[in-house]
């Protein structure tokens, strides 16, 4: 088991300076995704107190610091040299330096390889802590005008055909809220994608977040297609997709007109063990497996 406390606020009560920075210590910090008003003073803190940064674009944020007049050696971690970058940086926080890991925008660790580098310190026992701040997706969920109460994160989908294929089919029956991230140069092929996989559903397409052009565009995914049919995408989007209608999804299921002892078949000439075929039965239907179980085994019908 792994404990990681704050080490921000480990000593706020014993006379030192609250969030102060701490030696050997991996810093996630926040950066604006659009308005730069949105860098917290606590970030300027950070980034202005630790040894060095570890940027996604060290150009970038070069430019973002010396907006606020912070100068810090800097070194860069990206998702093509994470492997060999990610030792080097923690063993410079092993060996007692601070480091900030910075994105382009946004929170390091989502749809970026800040994940790999909290995994790499969490196996060698280097405290990390998160500065937050902006999250596109978070912000995006909430202007949508659809579901907030549960949701899922998608990221960008792949763009192997038949991996993508897969995965939106697995989407499919899915009733929470759907959160995908998006290229401008892909979203008219990923709207259509959407719209075979799941049906004419709303759609809210976010793009320019906290910018002076923000635009939040609430409509279907049908609409949707035939918008960009007509006009070119611009700038980095952030669709927040409605979920599956679990009133209607059972009516368009493969096993809607199949008995239980044929559903659990089903899965069974697939190559599944008759205990996991009765799993896979019971989620689908979502009720209690013992049931299924029950059902498969006296062989009463049902549907």
């Amino acid at each position: 088991m792994s404990i990681t406390k704050d080490p921000d606020l480990l000593y706020a009560d014993e006379g030192e300076e609250k969030n102060r920075i701490r030696a050997g210590t991996l810093y996630l910090v926040t950066t604006p995704i659009g308005n730069l008003s949105d860098l917290s003073e606590r970030a300027k803190k950070v980034l202005a107190g630790v040894d060095f940064v570890a940027a996604e674009d060290t150009r970038n944020s070069a430019k973002l610091l010396a907006l606020f007049g912070i100068k810090k050696p800097m070194v860069s971690y990206f998702e093509h040299n994470k492997r060999e970058r990610g030792e080097v940086i923690c063993d410079r926080l092993a060996a007692g330096e601070s480091c900030a890991l910075v994105t382009d925008a946004g929170m390091p660790g989502i749809s970026d390889p800040g994940e790999d580098i909290v995994k790499l310190c969490a196996e060698r026992g280097i405290p990390v802590t998160a500065v937050p701040g902006p999250c596109a997706a978070m912000t995006a969920l909430t202007l949508s005008g659809l579901f907030t109460a549960r949701f899922a994160f998608e990221g960008f989908l792949t763009t192997n055909r038949g991996e993508r294929s897969k995965r939106l089919d697995e989407l499919s029956s899915d009733d929470r809220t759907l959160i995908f991230y998006e290229a401008p140069h892909k979203l008219k092929t990923t709207l259509a994608d959407l719209l075979e996989a799941f049906g004419d559903r709303k759609i809210s397409l976010c793009r320019e977040l906290t910018k002076l052009n923000e635009e939040i565009i609430r409509t279907t995914l049908g609409a949707a297609v035939r918008l960009y049919d007509e006009r070119e995408p611009r700038g980095e989007y952030v669709l927040i997709v409605e979920g599956a209608d679990s009133s209607k999804r059972q009516e368009t299921a493969f096993w809607h007109d199949m008995t239980v002892g044929e559903h659990v078949e089903h899965y069974i000439s697939s190559g599944m063990s008759k205990m996991d075929a009765v799993k896979a039965c019971a989620r689908d239907r979502g009720v209690p497996k013992n049931e299924i179980y029950r059902e498969v085994n006296v062989g009463k019908p049902q549907r």
